[in-house]
């Protein structure tokens, strides 16, 4: 791993946190995310499940955690299984975890290796009643491709029919959504990354270079900082790409006079930083494009101080698009009879700004946490509002990271140019 690890200590709390929400006399099972094949003999590059990462730290493929709380043997309370090693896996993969090192990693005192799964986890569920099992439960999750623990669901309930059965996703939504203040700081070291790639390109953007050369940019300095590279496939848009909200193409050479749209993040230690921001391919926003962005921008500032403690997320969705209707009818582009005649499910201002403002933002770029429930602090959320003008040809959308707090917040981007005339500036100098 290129990252810096946090302490064991950090996931000792997050697993008492979990066991303190076990029905009495569980157990809970987490896999690792399987490695996935591309064509012949390739793979992509490993990704650990999130739950297993959030209670165990473990980056590791072929990793099983087990949590029985009220186990009558306190050994097998906590056990970390591992893939085993061997002098062929060091030559041909590289170094694995040893047991000595998963210790130290995850703060489990029990590391055992696959091998013993199988003996140990029948003992443990004989005594007990119910388990957790774990599945990808994300709203907007699309799952296609069979999991190992979709996988373990099947072989489990098969041997063990007369348990009683336990969804553990939303317990780990709920535990996840507010985060610890180590979790923060490794937000903050993404975000970190993200403001240096940032502030290179703005450099290195003129009329003649091509998107793909402006994410060569990014990734150049996200990983020199430690960082795998991108949190998501970044979109670099201009012109009028900018108003295709999922643009992956960036392949267009930016032209004088347009604006170019950048959604990027870096990733670090697994979490994600999520930015969008707006410049003039040439140094200089026309008078009507600084009158688009400047509406963005002031959406962008008052739907911060709007994620507040007790606030519904719903209700905030709502309360910021009213704000946009305000600027989309100052710019001329929908009127009081839009507004007066809108579909109530579709309203008006939604022409120009379809999406969100907000998501949970962690261990997933779009992180698990509620999405009905009150606003809690230590939620961490984008703020994201666009207006996207395809007859104009211009797209603009802002995106900080913000972390809710008792009271205000923290903007984990705020040291990351925003304010027009200080791009300006940096793209002159």
């Amino acid at each position: 791993m290129k990252y810096q690890p946090l302490t064991q200590s950090l996931y000792i709390r997050n697993r008492a946190k979990l066991a303190a929400k076990l029905k009495e006399n569980s157990v809970a099972i987490f896999n690792s995310n399987d490695i996935m094949p591309t064509n012949a003999d390739g793979t992509m590059k490993f990704r650990q499940n999130n739950d297993l990462f959030y209670l165990s730290g473990i980056d590791q493929e072929e990793t099983i955690l087990l949590i029985a709380p009220d186990c009558p043997n306190p050994a097998m309370r906590e056990v970390l299984f591992l893939r085993e090693t061997s002098e062929l896996i060091a030559i041909w993969e590289g170094h694995k975890y040893t047991k000595e090192e998963a210790e130290a990693a995850s703060g489990i005192k029990n590391i055992q290796w696959l091998s013993s799964f199988d003996q140990i986890f029948n003992t443990v569920m004989a005594l007990s009643e119910r388990v957790y099992l774990n599945t990808n439960e994300h709203l907007r999750a699309g799952v296609v491709v069979e999991t190992r623990d979709a996988r373990f669901i099947k072989r489990c309930k098969e041997q063990f029919p007369l348990h009683e059965y336990e969804r553990a996703a939303p317990l780990m939504h709920e535990l996840r959504g507010v985060k610890e203040q180590e979790e923060i700081n490794q937000l903050q070291i993404a975000c970190d990354i993200t403001n240096k790639g940032f502030r290179r390109i703005l450099s290195f953007v003129k009329p003649g270079v091509t998107e793909y050369e402006i994410e060569a940019e990014y990734l150049h300095e996200f990983v020199r900082n430690r960082s795998k590279g991108f949190a998501y496939e970044p979109i670099i848009a201009s012109g009028g790409s900018a108003c295709v909200l999922h643009y992956l193409e960036n392949n267009k050479e930016c032209k004088d006079g347009e604006l170019i749209l950048m959604d990027v993040g870096a990733e670090y230690g697994n979490y994600n930083a999520d930015m969008t921001r707006t410049i003039p391919v040439n140094g200089r926003f026309t008078a009507r494009q600084r009158a688009v962005y400047d509406a963005v921008l002031r959406v962008k500032n008052q739907a911060s101080s709007m994620l507040v403690p007790g606030q519904n997320i719903q209700d905030y969705h709502k309360e910021v698009g009213l704000i946009m209707q305000s600027e989309l009818i100052g710019l001329g582009l929908i009127d009081q009879t839009d507004v007066k005649n809108q579909d109530p499910n579709w309203p008006a201002y939604k022409k120009y700004f379809m999406h969100g403002t907000s998501h949970h933002l962690g261990l997933d770029v779009h992180d698990v946490g509620t999405m009905h429930g009150p606003i809690q602090p230590g939620m961490v959320f984008t703020v994201e509002p666009g207006i996207y003008i395809p007859a104009e040809g211009m797209g603009i959308r802002l995106e900080n990271n913000i972390v809710v707090q008792e009271s205000g917040y923290i903007d984990l981007m705020g040291d990351i140019p925003v304010e027009a005339e200080e791009i300006e500036e940096l793209m002159n100098a």
